[in-house]
């Protein structure tokens, strides 16, 4: 089998280190592993196979000889670096926003289009991470009777803003339990014990940045820019797992038992389904897994053709790291 040297460009952050785990679980036929970081993080030691790897700093000499560099260091250092990474020959997957809308570039969630990787010019995008397990739920349901309208609320873990907003999740919890004052830095507002309807900025039509990625990036990954719909994103005091609730109308009406019979047969699905034994998915219950889970899954009863569910997923995984690692996969096929 062929090798790989392989770069991951932020590789100690959250995601950065999600995707080298995956890479070890996964078996990815690696070469030669090359960890890229900032200045503040050069010299780290990350394991890999029972190895050690010393992180360097990212430059415009780190992709000769890389075969496959996957980017989660933010939009600014993917715009910079991920076209110098073309030019000396590597693959560059982007876990940031920075190339998803762009005409040119695949955005790819290998269960749901695979084939769109054939149309890479050296660049594929990773969809956002809340958007990644919503359309594998939504994928099946729109190849049996099209979607019409999704209503999308989600309930979205901190691990999705990063490292220093899970450390600000755990510092907030200690201090309100201990009666002392806590100040938000990484959010608007403090997130222990708390909601907060607002991720990204926001932007002129008054959705957030976050809300409208999920409405875009859900209609160029299904070819479909028919599909109508509106989101309500929310930060909660979860360290790990996005959950969202779904409204799904579709142009006919579908009997329920055969909506669970298509998501069960969806790859990377799994339908967690039996209220009456209280099994429904929770993010607790579920961080580490790389499936995406659906559960609370009925009929609406205020329109015969829609449908709610339930979705959760680890949003490390398969929100980013895993599908990532998925698409570095399809490459090798």
């Amino acid at each position: 089998m062929s090798k790989y040297t392989v770069a991951v460009v932020g590789a100690t952050g959250v995601v950065g280190q999600e995707i080298i785990k995956t890479l070890e679980q996964r078996k990815f036929p690696v070469k030669e592993l090359v960890c890229l970081t900032s200045a503040r993080s050069e010299g780290t030691r990350i394991e890999f196979n029972g190895k050690y790897s010393i992180s360097r700093i990212l430059d415009e000499n780190s992709f000769e000889g890389v075969d496959y560099a996957l980017f989660s260091a933010g939009g600014s250092i993917s715009e910079k670096f991920a076209p110098i990474a073309v030019k000396a020959g590597a693959v560059v997957i982007d876990n940031t926003s920075h190339f998803r809308m762009d005409p040119s570039v695949p955005l790819v969630v290998p269960e749901v289009n695979a084939q769109a990787v054939k149309k890479h010019k050296g660049i594929i995008a990773n969809p956002n991470c809340s958007t990644a397990q919503m359309v594998l739920a939504l994928k099946p349901l729109h190849d049996a009777a099209k979607i019409k309208r999704v209503v999308i609320s989600t309930y979205q873990s901190v691990s999705g803003a990063g490292k220093e907003a899970i450390k600000e999740l755990e510092s907030q919890t200690r201090h309100n339990l201990q009666g002392k004052p806590s100040e938000a830095k990484q959010f608007t507002k403090d997130i222990a014990f708390n909601v907060i309807p607002h991720i990204d900025v926001f932007e002129d039509n008054g959705y957030t940045k976050e809300e409208m990625k999920m409405i875009l990036e859900t209609q160029k990954i299904l070819e479909d820019d028919t599909i109508k719909l509106t989101a309500t994103t929310v930060r909660v005091p979860v360290f790990i797992g996005h959950s969202e609730a779904l409204n799904v109308e579709l142009s006919e009406e579908l009997p329920i038992e055969k909506v669970r019979d298509l998501l069960r047969n969806m790859p990377g699905v799994v339908v967690m389904d039996n209220p009456s034994k209280n099994e429904y998915p929770t993010p607790k219950l579920l961080a580490g897994r790389d499936e995406t889970f659906v559960g609370r899954i009925r009929k609406d009863i205020s329109n015969p053709k829609a449908i709610d569910m339930w979705v959760v997923s680890d949003n490390l995984r398969k929100g980013a790291a895993l599908n990532a690692v998925q698409i570095a996969e399809e490459l090798i096929k």
